[in-house]
């Protein structure tokens, strides 16, 4: 009775909590294509350069990987074809958790993205839960011969099958429009300018010695009184923390704008990198450009450099003032290149990815 009750538990934990970070990670695949791209710079870097060898197929890798992640919770709770289900789960845990534990190890990737940015965790967080869930996994693994599937093999095939192609029709979906949901600070209904401020001071915890015992305070005791300073810690870190701290926008002279950008309407056009540049969508964003005089402001907004986009401008027409950024802003703001954000005294009122570039009735319809 207990053996069922522990191998009902491991199936359901493990086939759930796959299929709920899967589907996470559905919602916005270019978001793990970018943490991917962070692992295989950080690989080439520490370990060999062919690593970077995968950063041009990282959207792919992660299509896959979202979508292997799915597959197998739903073959997990099914029971489907487990002698082979739990090893290939074993082995993409082992690949996760060793993830995970370069990170909180290293330091040198700051987030794993397991839950994308639904669920932010630390390095060590993720590491934490990784071990958790191996332990189930193992169990899954060890018993995997005593697993009986729930429904008949064609039916199990077809549910496994359905699921498959479900996903990723669904990533690809996602992929060439926008997220579903989104769960970045730029989303529709935010203020920027709101974001960019901690919503309470730091509260600090300081360490002192005295007199051999060791006395804390939220005031800096001074050593004169007999204090000898440790450490410090800030109680309330990520209160204090603005959920936006990195967006700054320059132009070619290092003047900043960034005030400038929240001052009325403002329509962005964000382009990430021009050599990467959805060209497609460039004819219909110069009919914005055209209709913009006298209702709202149009400022581009890119990380390549200086004579990269100047060139670029020219090529395709750009009439249109250009200002710098940094790229991993542009990608936070936006999962598109070119992508098109409008805003209303700071405030995100419409955004659109280059496949669907509104007409100029749609922008109107925003202000």
């Amino acid at each position: 009775m207990l053996n069922k009750l522990i191998d009902t538990f491991s199936r359901v934990f493990v086939g759930s909590l796959f299929i709920f970070s899967g589907l996470v990670k559905l919602n916005d695949p270019i978001g793990t294509e970018i943490k991917l791209e962070e692992y295989f710079t950080v690989f080439a870097d520490s370990f060999s350069p062919l690593f970077s060898i995968f950063i041009p197929w990282a959207l792919g890798i992660s299509l896959f990987l979202i979508v292997l992640e799915i597959v197998l919770g739903v073959a997990v709770l099914l029971n489907y074809r487990m002698r082979y289900t739990a090893v290939v789960l074993l082995v993409l845990m082992i690949f996760f958790t060793g993830l995970t534990f370069f990170s909180a190890y290293t330091g040198k990737v700051t987030d794993c993205g397991c839950f994308g940015d639904a669920i932010p965790l630390t390095p060590w967080q993720s590491f934490y839960k990784d071990l958790i869930l191996m332990v189930f996994v193992l169990h899954l693994f060890w018993h995997r011969k005593r697993f009986i599937p729930s429904f008949r093999t064609g039916v199990n095939r077809t549910i496994v099958a359905f699921a498959g192609l479900l996903s990723v029709l669904v990533g690809w979906y996602a992929i060439e429009h926008l997220p579903y949901i989104d769960f970045r600070p730029y989303k529709i209904g935010n203020s920027i300018p709101q974001n960019m401020i901690a919503e309470e001071n730091p509260i600090v915890e300081y360490r002192f010695l005295k007199d051999g015992e060791e006395v804390t305070s939220e005031k800096y005791l001074m050593p004169e009184d007999g204090y000898e300073y440790i450490d410090a810690t800030i109680l309330n870190e990520k209160a204090s923390t603005p959920k936006i701290t990195d967006y700054q926008v320059v132009d070619l002279d290092g003047n900043d704008f960034t005030e400038e950008s929240f001052q009325g309407i403002k329509l962005l056009l964000l382009f990430q990198d021009v050599s990467k540049s959805d060209d497609e969508s460039l004819e219909a964003i110069r009919e914005l450009i055209a209709f913009a005089p006298g209702k709202f402001d149009v400022m581009a907004f890119t990380s390549s450099g200086p004579d990269a986009f100047e060139n670029y401008r020219h090529e395709h027409q750009l009439a249109v003032p250009y200002y710098f950024l940094d790229a991993t802003v542009l990608k936070a703001m936006i999962r598109s290149n070119p992508g098109i954000m409008l805003l209303k005294d700071g405030v995100v009122v419409g955004k659109w990815h280059a496949n669907d570039v509104p007409e100029p009735d749609e922008l109107q319809s925003k202000l």
